[in-house]
């Protein structure tokens, strides 16, 4: 890792003094309200003195913004974006610019929260129910979700919904050999801690057994044919099992619906609806089923509803099946998805509506066409009749697989595929033009050879459109809003429209507890869309040099700050950091003699996807008791690690404590759990305040995830991307997650890929690379002080308002705290009334009713300014202020602005107003309302009414026309 030495001329604007929201005055106002005279005196009282890290962390000193987009394009120059016609579920696309300005570089789109407060996300809701529209209308099945990370780990979905859906104890699985090879890799790895069998072999001429539980079907396949799976999938039927499709949803405009002939389930990888590779991610992975699967259906589906004025409204339905709700009876520990690009692929679909995306589907088709009537002149073989847009060719004689490949590359830049037969593959896109074709056409002919003819030839004898056996006959994309915005002023306003209607960070706070909605700074958002960045995931390591040198930094420094021996960067979301971090400790113990050891001790406080990840990690959950002060209950866990000793796999814990405060029995809670044999995982969720000032593998932790898209600024996204890539102690280090494709990717004794690409959502770890580079050492050290000090500053001023429910050394918690509305129920106001009260303040509730049911979990984290804290406390004050008058009799018990909020301009601008308080009360409450004011476009949304009656998907054309 290089140490850079300080530049003596080095900018004086500093990025540290830009992240930090809180200025030195303020600072030290804040210090003064809590008794202390330094950050370091504050973090040394909340860090117990038993785990505080006090050196400087082994990193270069901080880059200035402008310094770091430099070094950005200097990476991006060090990549060499080939032309890709590799294939394999990515594809060359053309962002429309509108969308790109507009949504992916805009933080009113990509700043916001999971939508868990709906009134104040109806926008984003909107945008992911025609996702779910466009997925629903091409794959022909009536339930879509609203994505998943991956097509790769969206497969595994497929197979444990099955398993779930099986009837009796099934346990094979089957997939078909022309599966791209990153997705069966991921099935295996999912399948065998399971207890599942995954059989890879032919679908033509494999039967199935009474075991068999389901089958996954690649269409068109890996190598491009678009394949009749009719009677295999009658098969699968008639044996009591289920079928999957991995589809491509624009071969899907031009080719049947999955549905159409039998597939029970469609998945797959949107990223060519507009996504740029990003050599890997972040993509959006679409998942559809039949309407008999939609309560096992894993991650989040948005449902239409309606509001407490009886309008239409948007929310995430069934949320019974949320993970921290099931925990470990979860059939799916997903938590975040990939909505920034779900809704950019959404958009995509809005904007070139389905003639438009008709006519680029038959523009790849033909192209594919050209080139397959131009392989055949010069000789070679192509393998398949039926076809979209990928190729699979047998060089003719005289020539030489390998040796077509390596002139690919050396003399036109571009990158083709390789089989182990010595095939070549060739998938076109939409970015291949009648110049790619010729230069693909010399590749064929070989070196020193002549065409003798030209892609404008061929394109004369070339059919219009796809000509397969199957070709697409239902109309799709009906609705009104594929059909209305396809000029570009008319998509500029569509979107601005649906951006009001969303909270983000652009307009106020975001206090959520354990979530840490920060600053999402422009310079480390950047690079993200330079060019030189956007690499297909396969292509030769020699050609993402820039990416090395980022993703070799990137991980010494996660683990410099962790006190780790080495790191993954390929789970791309928390809870897969998890069961990644679960994997890694398992195989440890298998390779040890360790196999019996299947018991995964937890805390009852804990994170809800840590149950869910242990059991897919094929461990037996135990929970652990929570003492009154919120902390693991040392009797219990000593206890529990007894009785399970020879058993003890592994205990999960979240540091800083899910109560917001840092235990001082950690370093003992690690003893108790090696004592017995086992390892420990820290859930890194709110390692924000520890950065700088602890490091979990100095305390005795073996293994944590670290949430990117909270600590280390990578933005939400409405509810993705995130990236959970885990640090490991050395003995752990030779098990990190390998992967089938690409070489050199984890340990010597690798656990099978957990994510379809070597390195997750790869384009996103810039962001956190270039956070780590432009705050350095110091300012990543204030960054946690601060953190630190904006939660205390808070807790201290609405404890004379609230309860703190649970505080640490000193009487301090850590970056976030708890306070408690139980004490209200009592007058009739509940915690959702005051988190729906609040968005009257313009401002988005805390983390509500977790860890504890009936109260608010707040966290302010370090970006956010003395000012605006003020403001939030202020709120929550006046709050209290209108509990009091309802506990006084002073505001009705029933009619009052909590219980009715939130208030529309609608409701509040109406002719008749009957509430016994005023509509200033109601919709101006507070003197900021009225500078800029933030509407919610739709009042309380019913939750049970969007769940007994579900609509997922835009309403029918039949509907507009009645």
């Amino acid at each position: 890792m290089e140490i850079r030495t300080p530049d003596p001329l080095a900018h004086p604007d500093v990025f540290a003094d830009r992240h930090l929201g809180p200025n030195a005055s303020e600072e030290r106002e804040m210090l003064e309200a809590l008794g202390y005279d330094s950050l370091d005196a504050l973090s040394d009282t909340a860090v117990p003195a038993s785990i505080r890290f006090r050196e400087p962390l082994a990193l270069p000193p901080a880059r200035s913004e402008q310094q770091l987009l430099r070094d950005s394009r200097r990476l991006a120059d060090a990549n060499r974006p080939f032309r890709s016609y590799i294939g394999m579920g990515y594809s060359g696309t053309f962002t429309p610019p509108v969308i790109q300005r507009n949504v992916l570089e805009n933080p009113g789109w990509y700043t916001q929260y999971t939508p868990y407060q709906a009134e104040i996300a109806q926008g984003r809701l909107e945008a992911l129910l025609t996702f779910q529209t466009v997925v629903s209308d091409l794959t022909g099945l009536p339930i879509a979700n609203a994505s998943l990370l991956d097509e790769a780990t969206a497969a595994a979905e497929a197979m444990t919904l099955f398993h779930h859906a099986a009837k009796g104890d099934r346990r094979t699985f089957f997939a078909d050999a022309r599966c791209h090879p990153q997705t069966l890799a991921v099935l295996e790895q999912r399948a065998e801690p399971q207890g599942l069998r995954v059989v890879v072999a032919d679908w033509e001429s494999y039967e199935p057994t009474d075991d068999l539980l389901g089958a996954l079907v690649q269409y068109p396949t890996t190598d491009g044919e678009v394949a009749d799976y009719r009677v295999f999938a009658g098969a699968v039927h008639a044996a009591g099992a289920y079928v999957a499709a991995a589809t491509d949803l624009l071969a899907l405009t031009v080719i049947e619906a999955p549905a159409s002939w039998g597939a029970d389930v469609a998945l797959g990888n949107s990223q060519r609806f507009g996504v740029p590779m990003g050599y890997g991610g972040p993509h959006a992975a679409f998942f559809a089923v039949r309407d008999e699967f939609k309560r096992l259906v894993p991650g989040r589906i948005i449902g239409v509803s309606k509001d407490s004025h009886g309008a239409p409204a948007l929310r995430m339905a069934l949320q019974t099946r949320e993970q921290h709700i099931r925990r470990e009876k979860a059939t799916s520990n997903i938590c975040t998805a990939q909505v920034l690009l779900a809704n950019m692929a959404g958009f995509y679909a809005v904007y070139h509506g389905p003639d438009g995306l008709r006519a680029i589907a038959a523009r790849v088709n033909r192209a594919a066409q050209m080139l397959a009537a131009g392989a055949a002149r010069l000789g070679h073989t192509v393998r398949h009749t039926d076809y979209f847009d990928t190729l699979r060719i047998t060089p003719g004689e005289g020539f030489s697989g390998p040796d077509l490949v390596a002139r690919a590359a050396s003399e036109f830049e571009m990158n083709l595929r390789l089989y182990p037969d010595g095939d070549v593959g060739i998938a076109l896109d939409e970015t291949t033009g009648g110049d790619d074709v010729d230069d693909l056409l010399r590749v064929l002919a070989g070196a020193g050879a002549a065409v003798g003819f030209s892609a404008a030839e061929l394109a004369a004898e070339a059919p219009a459109g796809y000509a397969g056996r199957a070709p697409r006959t239902e109309p799709f994309l009906e609705h009104p809003v594929f059909n209305s915005y396809h000029a570009e002023h008319e998509m500029l306003r569509y979107l601005k429209r649906l951006e009001n209607r969303d909270l983000s960070l652009a307009q106020s706070m975001i206090a959520l507890g354990s979530c840490t909605m920060k600053l999402n700074a422009t310079a480390e958002m950047m690079p993200i869309t330079f060019p030189g960045f956007d690499l297909h995931p396969f292509a030769p390591r020699e050609q993402a040099r820039g990416y090395a040198d980022m993703v070799g930094e990137l991980e010494a420094w996660l683990a410099e700050i962790t006190g780790f021996a080495a790191v993954s960067l390929q789970p791309n979301s928390g809870a897969m950091g998890e069961y990644t971090g679960l994997l890694v400790i398992r195989a440890y113990h298998r390779a040890n003699g360790g196999e019996h050891r299947d018991v995964c001790l937890i805390p009852s406080s804990a994170h809800g996807t840590n149950p869910a990840s242990a059991v897919m990690a094929g461990m037996h959950v135990v929970v652990v008791k929570a003492n009154d002060a919120g902390e693991v209950d040392l009797d219990d866990l000593r206890a529990r690690a007894e009785q399970y000793s020879d058993r003890l796999a592994a205990l999960m814990i979240t540091y800083p404590s899910t109560h917001g405060v840092f235990e001082e029995s950690i370093r003992e809670i690690a003893d108790v759990v090696h004592q017995h044999g086992g390892l420990v995982y820290m859930d890194g969720a709110n390692m924000n305040a520890q950065v700088g000032l602890a490091r979990p593998g100095d305390f005795g932790m073996d293994v944590c995830h670290l949430n990117l898209h909270k600590t280390f600024a990578i933005p939400h996204g409405g509810g993705g991307p995130g990236m959970g890539p885990i640090a490991v102690a050395p003995r752990l280090a030779p098990f990190l997650p390998g992967h089938p494709v690409v070489e050199g990717v984890g340990g010597e004794e690798a656990t099978g890929p957990v994510a379809a690409a070597p390195f997750g959502s790869a384009s996103i770890l810039l962001i956190s690379w270039a956070y780590i580079a432009m705050l350095g050492p110091d300012g990543l050290r204030r960054a946690s002080q601060t953190a630190i000090l904006n939660a205390n500053y808070m807790a201290r001023r609405l404890s004379e308002h609230y309860d703190v429910l649970f505080s640490g050394p000193g009487g301090l918690v850590a970056h976030e705290f708890i306070i408690d509305l139980r004490p209200f129920q009592r007058a009739g106001v509940s915690a959702e009334d005051v988190a729906k009260r609040l968005i009257d303040y313009g401002y988005h509730a805390p983390t509500m009713s977790f860890p504890v049911a009936g109260t608010l979990m707040i966290e302010p984290t370090e970006s956010e300014s003395k000012a605006e804290l003020d403001r939030f406390c202020e709120a929550l004050i006046a709050i209290r202020e209108e509990i009091r008058q309802v506990e006084l009799g002073l505001l009705d018990r029933d009619d009052n602005p909590l219980r009715n909020a939130p208030h529309t301009a609608a409701t509040v601008t109406a002719d008749d107003w009957e509430h016994p308080y005023s509509r200033e009360q109601a919709a101006w409450p507070a003197p900021w309302t009225r500078d800029a004011k933030f509407w919610p476009s739709v009042g309380r949304v019913d939750n049970a009414y969007g769940d007994r009656n579900l609509v997922c998907a835009c309403p029918p054309i039949e509907a507009y026309a009645e």
